[in-house]
């Protein structure tokens, strides 16, 4: 069985911010901003997991960031959004570097 993860961004703290489910093959990581997401995906690649999906909070430069910390050995993919609620997201979610 493959390993997932599903990162999230917001107001959290990746070392307290954490769920495991199915033994531990899906995880849910939170993060405050794209650099720790980054991070994070790293040691899940290094630790097996095969899958990591991003929440919608994160752009596609975000993404590729995210991809070229894991080496681009996994698959990464990300949440995406209609256009038209943009300003939602970044009302929400700010400019990804940070909340």
């Amino acid at each position: 069985m493959i390993k997932f993860a599903f990162i999230i961004m917001g107001d959290f703290n990746p070392s307290e911010d954490r769920a495991r489910i199915h033994g531990g093959a899906a995880q849910m990581i939170g993060v405050s901003s794209v650099g720790e997401a980054c991070r994070e995906a790293a040691a899940l690649a290094r630790d097996g997991v095969g899958c990591i999906e991003l929440c919608g909070a994160f752009k596609a430069e975000d993404a590729r960031r995210v991809i070229e910390a894991t080496g681009n050995n996994i698959p990464i993919g990300y949440v995406t959004h209609l256009p038209e609620q943009d300003d939602i997201f970044a009302k929400v979610f700010g400019n990804g570097d940070g909340v």
